[in-house]
């Protein structure tokens, strides 16, 4: 069976035949042109033969490497800091606050009761009491106030409550915050419901992600298998890419002690290392059974594979980095944190590629197909027989200017709603209904108003507020305001107010604008900020509204430059980056019409309509236009090897677009499987950025590739090849070394 396997992987006559009619075409003087050389004699051919040769010893450091920093990562990493910090109005109030009034710093808990038959009904007050005496019973909890002893917990009509639960311990384990949330829902019943509310107690609640990321790696298994028609094929990139997110979220985990990233970044790195880890090996693994198949040796594809496919991953992952680091032009503490920690993820998936993959190759040599479909048979297309990719390109060549007009037309009515944008952060008022986070949403805004969710801190230093809380309190929008409270040291005072709107509503954002800019101007001439949550969401939604076009510039501008030297041609650069700002406007838009407007938001597994998580937008910009920027690559750098050889754009497209069409569509299949699998999990948020990024690769992978793409270089024809100070390139019989093979293609 070995032997019959061997023989299967041997060069075909035909590849023999092609390989020997090389060598003895080649002119004496021309053994080695000097793009040939680099490629078997540069840093990452010499990088591919140690790691195939002393692959051994490449496989166990790399196990070894991943040991010790999954040990120390995810055993003593630093955990994850949601704190926005920066120089906002709320986060002005928020470090006066932490300065004057250190009592307030730790977290606290809020218990909602309702009772149909009212909280004195002796039934309903038994299993109330019970209750609170098991929280003020818990060790993390401090001392309880029971609305029994303070009436103005305690709605008029008495058929609603409410309660602080203040927790003892700031790094109190989720263990600790289960049970008491599970002791809430436990108690619920016979006329008697219970929430409990609070950060920690919706963290608690809120499940892991669970199999979302198994699901993601089953599904990118299974297009690998199709793909390749192999088992052992399609194990490589799974492994591979496995190995490196292990590493790199621990890595990532190390990181944090220097540059803190919020907790959802774990979920989103996880997602987004998945993806092109897949996406990188399955690039390399292509080229090197394409090695193969021309009649290479084992260690002579993979030199080849990874100089050429290698080289174009370093290109993919340099260019998916420098998007990420665009983030920094937020200014925002959060989203530095999450650019560090997902380049991080990037990096590491990176050099897997480029040493850990050549390793794995050294292993499986010509058994590369092993374990083969059964029904999978080696028949080939005559050579005057047009694939369906170049038959689709001939259709939309045609009609080039039609096929533009109509698709760029589609992108933008999907981006359409865009418009209408919001930006917010998930609450409890958008948590799923059974969550008791969102129990006690409901009962609260039912007895004491939606605003009491949202409340406003007003912040100021040596100064008396009782008359500023009076005239806020009678402001139209706000429920009431609370007696000015001054610190132990005398040297601040804050007041809380509670709108009429809850969190999400957008008249409470407007309520915010209208204290901040006429109410408190007019009522004092000291300087008070407005802080707490409520106001925090809103100033980061504010910032990123008005930083994401710098921030976007600027990852167009440093994608650019990286782009035309890769391709050496602005028209197709200026080109790409127009593409990708359509498929990402168009992403934008779908998240808005499901998310915001509610189309299709329960069958995809969002509770109820909502504004766009604020780091939503930001997050999916860079990721996505470089990812797309990667197929970019792939696609017009074989268009430019064809029209380099015959000098007929035409052609060059049809024929680019078959030669690349099968790996693209595997790797855009892979991103969108791995980035659907995250509505199979618990976060609001992530799950709104794995369906836009899903979105724009399906599009980017077939309106943009399939039509767009070669629409448009179908109308600029030799213009597609414009770079100042080059000559026109000229048509050449086949040359030895194509550019694409240069960036993998």
């Amino acid at each position: 069976m070995g032997e019959s396997a061997g023989r299967d992987h041997e060069p075909t006559p035909v590849a023999r035949a092609r390989r020997d009619d090389r060598v003895e075409h080649r002119p004496r003087f021309e053994e080695k042109s000097m793009s040939e050389t680099a490629r078997t004699d540069g840093a990452l051919a010499s990088l591919a033969r140690f790691c195939h040769r002393r692959r051994r010893l490449v496989l166990l450091a790399w196990i070894l490497g991943v040991i010790a920093v999954a040990v120390l990562g995810f055993g003593y990493g630093a955990p994850g800091d949601n704190s926005a910090g920066g120089d906002s109005d709320s986060a002005k109030a928020q470090a006066l606050i932490e300065e004057h009034f250190p009592e307030r710093q730790g977290d606290t808990l809020t218990l909602a009761i309702k009772a149909d038959e009212g909280i004195d009904d002796p039934a309903a007050r038994q299993r109330i009491e019970a209750v609170i005496a098991d929280l003020d019973a818990s060790p993390v909890t401090g001392p309880l106030v029971s609305p029994y002893r303070d009436e103005t917990l305690v709605t008029h009509d008495r058929r609603i409550a409410r309660m602080t639960v203040p927790l003892t311990d700031k790094d109190a384990a989720k263990e600790a915050i289960v049970v008491l949330v599970d002791t809430v829902k436990d108690a619920s019943g016979d006329g008697v419901t219970l929430g409990l509310a609070g950060q920690k107690a919706e963290k608690a609640e809120t499940p892991p992600q669970g199999s979302a990321e198994s699901v993601g790696l089953l599904a990118a298994a299974v297009i690998l298998f199709i793909a390749f028609g192999s088992l052992v094929a399609m194990g490589l990139p799974i492994v591979t890419a496995v190995l490196a997110i292990v590493g790199g979220l621990a890595l990532m985990k190390l990181v944090g002690y220097l540059v803190p990233s919020p907790d959802f970044t774990v979920v989103l790195a996880s997602m987004i290392g998945l993806g092109v880890g897949i996406d990188y090996a399955l690039f390399i693994v292509t080229r090197y059974k394409d090695a193969l198949h021309e009649g290479d040796d084992p260690e002579s594809a993979t030199v080849k594979a990874i100089t050429t496919a290698g080289r174009a991953v370093l290109f993919a992952g340099t260019t998916v980095v420098i998007a990420l680091m665009g983030l920094l032009v937020m200014e925002q503490r959060l989203m530095t944190g999450v650019a560090v920690s997902t380049s991080v993820i990037v990096l590491v998936t990176m050099l897997a590629a480029v040493t850990l993959l050549p390793a794995f190759l050294g292993f499986t040599g010509h058994r590369i197909n092993a374990l083969r479909l059964p029904r999978r048979t080696a028949r080939r297309t005559s050579g005057n027989r047009r694939t369906l990719a170049e038959r689709w390109a001939a259709v939309v060549q045609r009609r080039p200017l039609v096929a533009a007009v109509l698709s760029t037309a589609v992108l933008l009515v999907l981006a359409a709603p865009m418009l209408s944008m919001r930006l917010s952060l998930p609450d409890a008022s958008v948590q799923p209904h059974d969550r008791s986070s969102h129990i006690s949403y409901e009962i609260l805004s039912e007895g004491f108003g939606p605003g009491y969710g949202a409340p406003l801190i007003f912040a100021a230093e040596n100064t008396d507020l009782h008359a500023v809380a009076e005239i806020v309190g009678d402001t139209d929008g706000v429920a009431y305001a609370t007696p000015p409270q001054p610190s132990a040291d005398g040297r601040a005072v804050i007041f809380m107010a509670f709108p009429e709107t809850g969190y999400q509503d957008e008249a409470t954002t407007d309520l915010v604008h209208r204290l901040r800019d006429e109410v408190l101007p007019g009522a004092s001439t000291a300087r008070i900020y407005i802080g707490g949550p409520n106001a925090a969401t809103i100033d980061m939604a504010e910032t990123t509204q008005s930083r994401l076009p710098l921030m976007i510039a600027v990852v167009i501008f440093l994608s650019l430059l990286l782009l035309i030297a890769m391709v050496r041609s602005v028209t197709i650069a200026i080109q790409a980056a127009v593409m990708n700002l359509l498929s990402i406007g168009a992403a934008y838009g779908v998240v808005v019409a499901v998310v915001q407007w509610g189309w299709l938001g329960s069958a995809l597994g969002f509770p109820t309509t909502m504004p766009v998580a604020t780091w939503v937008p930001m997050m999916m910009f860079p990721v996505l236009f470089g990812l797309s920027m990667d197929y970019q690559v792939f696609l017009t750098s074989r268009v430019r090897e064809e029209y380099e050889r015959t000098g007929d754009t035409r052609a060059a497209v049809s024929r680019g677009l078959a030669g690349t069409a099968k790996v693209i569509t595997a790797a855009a299949a892979i991103m969108i499987a791995v980035f659907t699998t995250s509505l199979l999990g618990p976060d609001i948020a992530v799950k709104q950025g794995g369906l836009g990024m899903a979105v724009a690769v399906l599009i980017d992978a077939t309106i943009v590739r399939m039509i767009l793409v070669p629409a448009v270089m179908e109308l600029c024809g030799k213009a597609n090849w414009w770079m100042p100070g080059r000559r026109k390139p000229r048509a050449a019989p086949a040359p030895q070394v194509r550019v694409a093979e240069e960036v993998g293609v």
